[in-house]
């Protein structure tokens, strides 16, 4: 059974930041998308998995609160779980943390559907989902 949960750090560099030395907003998303792919990878959706299928777990919708800015040199923790599904799509939530302080810095939650390309047509999630997960 794959794991529906992920943790990863990341550095803060300075291209992440303002003239400030503040992250950007935008950056939040990269940083949440890194979380989201290690997660898709850990659950079995490797790249090699998409180029076979041809199936891609597309962004339908993002919420994203901002609590606290990180800060140029910062190391910022992003947790992230498979949070609810259905038939046709799911929810994904994460929390952007700064470990040295344990300040919550960001949540988001994202909806996100399979998608068969070059159509584009929706796919039911597997049975199973997203324990048994599988592209097959």
């Amino acid at each position: 059974m794959a794991s529906t949960e992920i943790s990863t750090e990341i550095p803060v560099m300075y291209f992440d930041t303002d003239a400030a030395g503040v992250v950007n907003n935008i950056v939040y998303l990269r940083f949440i998308e890194t979380a989201r792919t290690l997660l898709a990878m850990q659950m079995g959706m490797s790249f090699e998995e998409i180029a076979r299928t041809n199936i891609h777990a597309v962004v339908t919708r993002t919420e994203i609160d901002y609590k606290r800015p990180a800060l140029l040199g910062d190391v910022i923790r992003v947790d992230g779980r498979i949070a609810e599904c259905s038939t046709a799509r799911f929810w994904c939530e994460f929390e952007v943390v700064r470990p040295r302080d344990g300040a919550l810095l960001v949540k988001c939650r994202q909806s996100l559907a399979l998608v068969k390309m070059p159509e584009g047509r929706p796919v039911r999630l597997p049975a199973g989902f997203p324990e048994n997960f599988s592209l097959a």
